[in-house]
């Protein structure tokens, strides 16, 4: 049995999988916030959970919002910021007494598309979550890759390409949390999204309200927005593209529910690739927002 967990920044989820990938169990709570003590006992208790549900002991896997840094062997660069500085994959190996890996969620995703979603035809596989947050994570041959600093993939926290003046502004008005300027994270997230929406019309709405306003009542605002969005994520991929040039990226978290993305991207994305062209496929993650969990069980089995 191999068991899974997304430590999320609002809900903590476990899944079940067998050796097949077959889902068994998943449940999910809502996560303890800035609380790291309570966060490892929410763990406990999931695994615990699955273990009692199925009957059967299982490997575990935590994706969560960041690294564990190869130096200190403490988490890094999580937006949960009560994760930084601690030894989380330490610590719940001891609790669950057995061996716990942990990986950046957006790893997760990538491995789970590769194994058995819409990645599994690809040798390289690039991962985006475009949410609340940005993030990306890359699998080659079906493993994950992190690098020698654990930040393969953290292509949220890289400049937005090619700026023209209005994002010029834009990045000095909103600087990203991790104390740049000018982070993808902040334009094209799904929080970027709703703030370029805002900025556009003085109203405060969720990105799926903005897209259905879009298709409801033709807001010209909610249209302006998606097409600034569209350009800006196009320029993001394609430096991907330029560096990796994987042959699939696959989208998940909220804003990958957008299915204009899939028919504008490609030919958006050519425009900025070297040379003109690009033959690397988009797709939507094939199994949704269980992805990341499912990702997260296939841990210890398929790391690089």
């Amino acid at each position: 049995m191999m068991i899974g967990i997304d430590l999320g920044g609002t809900k903590t989820e476990v899944i079940a999988l067998d050796d097949h990938g077959v889902k068994h169990f998943r449940h999910r709570v809502p996560t303890p916030k800035n609380n790291y003590v309570e966060t490892l006992r929410t763990i406990e208790n999931l695994v615990l959970l699955a273990e009692a549900k199925t009957g059967q002991r299982g490997s575990v896997g935590v994706g969560i919002p960041g690294t564990i840094s190869q130096k200190t062997a403490t988490v890094k660069n999580a937006n949960s910021v009560w994760l930084n500085g601690q030894p989380l994959h330490t610590d719940l190996a001891q609790i669950l007494k057995r061996p716990v890996a942990v990986a950046n969620d957006a790893n997760c995703l990538a491995i789970s598309e590769a194994t058995d979603g819409a990645g599994s035809a690809y040798k390289v596989v690039f991962a985006v979550i475009i949410g609340t947050g940005c993030g990306g994570g890359l699998a080659i041959n079906k493993k994950i890759y992190i690098g020698d600093n654990g930040v393969a993939g953290e292509w949220g926290h890289n400049p937005l390409p090619w700026f023209d003046e209005e994002e010029r502004q834009y990045m000095q008005d909103l600087p990203c949390y991790c104390g740049k300027v000018g982070c993808n994270e902040i334009f094209i997230s799904g929080t970027g999204f709703e703030n370029t929406y805002q900025r556009l019309s003085g109203v405060r709405l969720k990105g799926s309200e903005i897209i259905e306003s879009l298709e409801h009542s033709n807001d010209c605002h909610a249209n302006l927005a998606l097409h600034s969005y569209e350009q800006r994520l196009a320029k993001a991929l394609a430096t991907v593209i330029n560096i990796l040039d994987p042959g699939v990226i696959v989208l998940g978290g909220g804003m990958s529910n957008v299915d204009r993305l899939y028919t504008d991207l490609p030919a958006l994305i050519s425009r900025y690739v070297f040379g003109g062209e690009s033959n690397t496929v988009i797709r939507k993650a094939y199994h949704g927002d269980s992805s990341g969990v499912r990702g997260a069980a296939w841990l210890p089995h398929l790391s690089l």
